[in-house]
């Protein structure tokens, strides 16, 4: 019989009702074991066909009320080579394809993994605990093997670069100063494309999960959220976007946002400033000091008892915005003193912390003394999140620990308004 004509009867008779199964479970026996063609495969519940198959392979009966029947694989390989010519091996590639290697795809895929995280490792930001945080969490979470899978593992490499390349954390490209960087330009710079960072790419989602645990918390679902989240390390999705509520700002300059400001503080309105502006219209605030909170109802209740006679405010509305940072970063270079204020939380504490590391800001009535003498004015919701810690006040973290309640800062409002109306 021709090669050709066997080929064409093998192809037909092993692709049958009685071969079908058989032959991938082989398939799936080999691939585990690297081709090795050692021990048994097994078909539960057979057909009646399968049944005359193993029959005929076998040489060996087997009853028609059978549950399993089970071959070893040399029996196989072994009819095959006497039956078509070829062993168990050519056959499967010549019908199906080659065989994996499943034992060697495994291997090489955790040796891309430990390459890729051995290269992340590499950075300069490794020492920090955020950042080993970060990798662990997407090496075990399925993160890392999912882009190893796809080809893509060069994107936490490309991930680690971005967050080497954050404001305040290495120097920034020229013309772009301090704590103003936009996103296209960050993408650019780290990565040669500038849509790199688009909103939903797989590279934006890797980095905001570590801006997240930078900061303690989960990537906002929301988009304003995920704005919020980007200019906390400086980066900027819209420059217009980002705005900061303000207060009896008065600003120094003739600029026109200046004049606003000014007419804004005659008449005790509060402003919203955008970074957009604060960017190409240079403000320098007058006072020599301003208090910061963080609930926009601590302003408006100054706005409307103090109007123009309360002391300079400004609300980061939660974490402050690029706009806010910007501002009170000029004020502070220009000799302004900031007492800065937030929540009674987690997320209260770490923002004053990061206040008082990055602008040298005196915390604004928190102590552990004001969070307890609040707490007894009031219920009070459970702390929720990651702890945090109180540097300027050891005592404040461990008596919130202990409580384990939060307090708004609205609760503080009559000794609020009062620090605005003596200053």
């Amino acid at each position: 019989m021709s090669a050709e004509r066997r080929e064409y009867r093998e192809h037909d008779e092993l692709q049958g009702e009685g071969w079908s199964r058989l032959l991938a479970a082989a398939r799936r026996r080999l691939e585990r074991t690297s081709g090795a063609l050692d021990g048994d495969i097994g078909l539960a519940e057979p057909s009646e066909a399968e049944r005359r198959t193993v029959i005929g392979i076998t040489g060996r009966y087997r009853a028609e009320n059978a549950q399993r029947l089970a071959l070893s694989l040399h029996e196989l390989d072994g009819y095959l080579h006497d039956r078509y010519g070829t062993g168990l091996l050519t056959t499967l590639d010549r019908l199906h394809g080659p065989l994996r290697d499943r034992p060697a795809e495994r291997s090489a895929e955790e040796a891309r993994r430990e390459q890729a995280l051995k290269s992340a490792h590499s950075s300069r930001l490794a020492g920090q605990g955020w950042f080993a945080a970060w990798l662990e969490r997407i090496a075990a979470d399925g993160t890392l093997t999912r882009l190893v899978r796809r080809g893509d593992a060069p994107l936490l490499d490309a991930a680690v670069r971005v967050l080497e390349r954050l404001p305040g954390d290495q120097d920034r490209p020229p013309a772009h100063p301090a704590g103003i960087l936009p996103l296209p330009v960050l993408a650019e710079w780290a990565t040669g494309d500038t849509k790199a960072l688009v909103p939903g790419s797989p590279l934006e989602q890797l980095v905001l999960r570590a801006l997240a645990q930078r900061t303690g918390g989960d990537i906002p679902r929301e988009r304003a959220g995920r704005r919020a989240l980007w200019e906390s390390a400086g980066a900027i999705a819209d420059d217009l976007a980002s705005q900061v509520l303000v207060l009896n700002i008065r600003a120094e300059g003739d600029t026109v946002v200046c004049d606003w400001l000014r007419d804004a503080a005659d008449f005790g309105i509060p402003f919203r400033l955008t970074l957009h502006q604060l960017a190409t219209a240079p403000v320098v605030p007058a006072a020599h000091t301003i208090f910061v909170c963080e609930n926009p109802a601590v302003l408006r209740a100054a706005a409307g008892e103090l109007q123009d006679t309360s002391a300079a405010l400004v609300c980061t509305e939660g974490v402050a915005s690029a706009a806010c940072h910007k501002l009170l970063g000029d004020a502070v270079r220009a000799g302004t003193r900031l007492h800065w204020r937030a929540d009674f939380d987690w997320a209260g504490l770490r923002i004053t912390a990061g206040a008082v590391a990055r602008h040298g800001a005196r915390p604004w009535r928190m102590t552990a003394a004001d969070y307890t003498a609040a707490l007894s004015k009031g219920e009070s919701t459970p702390l929720a999140g990651p702890p945090a810690a109180s540097p300027w006040d050891p005592e404040l973290a461990r008596a919130m620990a202990e409580s384990g309640s939060t307090v708004m800062e609205e609760r503080l409002l009559p000794a609020l308004l009062s620090d605005l109306t003596r200053t």
